[in-house]
């Protein structure tokens, strides 16, 4: 996952890139010709851009980027990377450095996410011969 300050985003509008409120159904929304899509956390205690990135992901198959924006917090990088975005904008104030120690403290995950679906035991596994 990229993580990046609040004043390196740009929130530029153009036809390649959508910005959706989080109270936005995705699976209703056009994604032709669209490469990067902004979620909005207006709180960090309003999860529903966690459900949109995840919808996009596993229902839409959306490969393009994925970016969290609004009152992103640090203790919430690792969730926004397993639910499928690929870049984190950061509250203003917050440091960058402790964000990238936050998301290499952890090396793997026995479950599923997002974008790997496969849980550990079952990543590289033969299937049984029957």
């Amino acid at each position: 996952m990229k993580i990046i300050t609040a004043s390196e985003h740009q929130s530029l509008a153009s036809p390649s890139m959508l910005t959706l409120a989080n109270d936005v159904d995705p699976r209703t929304v056009d994604l032709s010709g669209v490469n990067r899509i902004d979620l909005v956390f207006p709180k960090f205690t309003d999860g529903r851009a966690y459900s949109q990135a995840f919808l996009l992901r596993r229902r839409h198959g959306f490969a393009g980027e994925l970016r969290a924006t609004g009152d992103v917090l640090i203790d919430q990088l690792v969730q926004m990377q397993r639910t499928g975005f690929d870049v984190a904008v950061l509250k203003a104030g917050l440091d960058a450095s402790a964000a990238q120690r936050q998301l290499e403290r952890f090396a793997g995950f026995y479950q599923g996410s997002a974008v790997g679906t496969q849980p550990h035991f079952a990543v590289g596994a033969t299937p049984p011969s029957r």
